[in-house]
């Protein structure tokens, strides 16, 4: 069974001036102005904004029928002329389009994907399909209040440069008080927490000698949390980790446990089930759903330090 070890990561020329980037809506309808106003950044920055053809069609909760939100990906992808793709939202969706990317193209022409939430089941099938790096970022439905000015700037560096993205670790994370020291370099996998759940058994790629990052969206519980991170653990898929770095878990009060939960509060959940891998553990990663969302390379090495509080990862781009 390959390993991270053993696999070579595909990445694609960071963006230039001129460039052409398709935005897309794979999961759930984005609205036209936050569009609009990524459009307007895009091409701020020198690059070429244009929309899928149905990326604002709806049906049911999802931006369209699954072959059309699947068309629009993959017409992206095949297209030469397009050199990165960004969705729109996340929210439901992206997971029942997964087994139809055309991988082919992207392996002959490597481009990256911007998206997190329900787009994390996209980034799993991209590494484990055709091992390509992607970025864990904000979405093209842009909002200057929800991303702003730090948002856009580490997009523009992880798409426009080969830096290294270093996070560090913050205190007010609810996850900033699980912590199993030590230090561990693998390649960097994950992202959205039900995603990753839903992805067991099924599309979630090999994770051994990887770095697992994982954050939450608000609105589910700590038996939620719990449940996912059990599944994820008796289907063995965590087996083989180097480490766990930890993202926001939001609507968790950091410091007060429930009463009626024995006390207990994500920190407990989050250290019950992931300080007995036996591996390194850095919380409190300002990265998820949260205000101002970094961007994040998926698919290359990547080192966590709990001494210093940093997650530092490498360019998914060359």
């Amino acid at each position: 069974m390959d390993t991270f070890d053993s696999l070579q990561t595909v990445r694609a020329p960071r963006l230039r001036p001129g460039d052409r980037v398709r935005i897309v809506s794979p999961a759930s309808p984005p609205n036209r102005e936050g569009v609009a106003r990524g459009v307007e950044l895009l091409t701020s920055w020198g690059l070429e904004a244009e929309l899928g053809e149905h990326v604002f069609d709806q049906w049911g909760y999802m931006a369209g029928r699954d072959e059309d939100r699947a068309f629009d990906l993959n017409s992206a992808y095949s297209d030469p002329g397009v050199r990165a793709v960004i969705a729109t939202r996340g929210g439901k969706g992206a997971y029942r389009i997964v087994d139809c990317l055309d991988t082919d193209a992207l392996r002959r022409d490597p481009k990256p994907l911007v998206g997190f939430s329900d787009i994390t089941h996209i980034h799993l099938a991209l590494w484990a399909q055709c091992r390509l790096a992607s970025l864990h970022g904000p979405f093209a439905n842009w909002s200057d209040g929800w991303s702003g000015r730090a948002s856009a700037d580490a997009l523009c560096r992880a798409l426009m440069t080969t830096d290294p993205v270093i996070l560090h670790q913050d205190s007010s994370e609810a996850s900033a008080a699980v912590t199993r020291d030590g230090t561990a370099t693998g390649v960097l996998i994950g992202g959205n927490l039900d995603a990753i759940r839903t992805e067991a058994g099924a599309g979630l790629p090999n994770l051994q000698g990887a770095i697992l990052f994982l954050e939450h969206q608000r609105g589910t519980g700590l038996g939620e949390v719990d449940r996912a991170l059990t599944q994820l653990t008796r289907s063995g898929a965590l087996e083989g980790l180097r480490g766990v770095a930890l993202g926001q878990f939001l609507g968790f009060d950091q410091d007060a446990g429930d009463p009626t939960l024995g006390g207990w509060g994500i920190a407990d959940v989050l250290r019950d089930r992931l300080t007995c891998l036996g591996v390194p553990v850095l919380g409190g990663l300002p990265a998820g759903h949260g205000l101002h969302p970094p961007t994040i390379p998926l698919g290359t090495q990547a080192t966590i330090d709990t001494t210093q509080g940093t997650l530092t990862v490498q360019s998914a781009v060359t």
